[in-house]
């Protein structure tokens, strides 16, 4: 790691906003103190995202709160904004606080031209803050990716699965879904 790179906080991150330093339609997250460009939305990923959300929402209703795209506090340099947290319900539903790791069960992030990114830097920075279930589904391979068992130089386990397998999220066993239910029907 380069030791001349001055990372940016988190509250720093929110100053530059309120400052109007970036352009409100720009797509950023900070990501280790970096601030990252998001790629753009393409329309198999937000379907992709609304499939995954509505799943979700069925299945667990209001045990859980699914938030899409919004930003999750990892730590005093990382607030990402996820395609999917599933996370704890909360009175203020958030209004105080952006999500942290304990208050999350999943993380799911959608990958149509950003896999090498979400399976690298992101599952660095989520295996870092602790997040235990962190899910990248790969739309153009179309299977799923699943990290879990986190420590700080990364999670200790990575299984790859097809589409005709199914998957539940650690907290919910009985939640259990066919991976091809996310993706495009072909």
């Amino acid at each position: 790691m380069l030791t001349n790179i001055r990372q940016i906080t988190v509250n720093e991150y929110h100053q530059m906003a309120e400052m109007g330093i970036f352009h409100p339609e720009e797509r950023l997250e900070l990501i280790s103190g970096q601030i990252i460009k998001m790629a753009a939305k393409g329309t198999a990923h937000e379907a992709a995202i609304t499939r995954t959300q509505r799943i979700f929402n069925q299945r667990l209703g209001n045990q859980v709160l699914i938030r899409t795209q919004s930003p999750i506090k990892l730590d005093d340099y990382s607030e990402p904004e996820p395609d999917i947290a599933v996370v704890k319900t909360n009175a203020l539903d958030y209004e105080d606080h952006h999500p942290q790791p304990s208050e999350i069960f999943l993380i799911i992030e959608i990958a149509d031209s950003s896999l090498k990114y979400d399976r690298e830097v992101k599952t660095s920075a989520y295996a870092k803050s602790g997040i235990i279930d962190y899910w990248v589904l790969d739309l153009n391979g179309r299977k799923l990716y699943v990290y879990r068992l986190p420590n700080a130089e990364g999670y200790q386990s990575e299984s790859i699965l097809g589409e005709n397998l199914t998957i539940s999220p650690l907290a919910f066993p009985d939640c259990q879904t066919k991976i091809r239910d996310f993706l495009m029907k072909v």
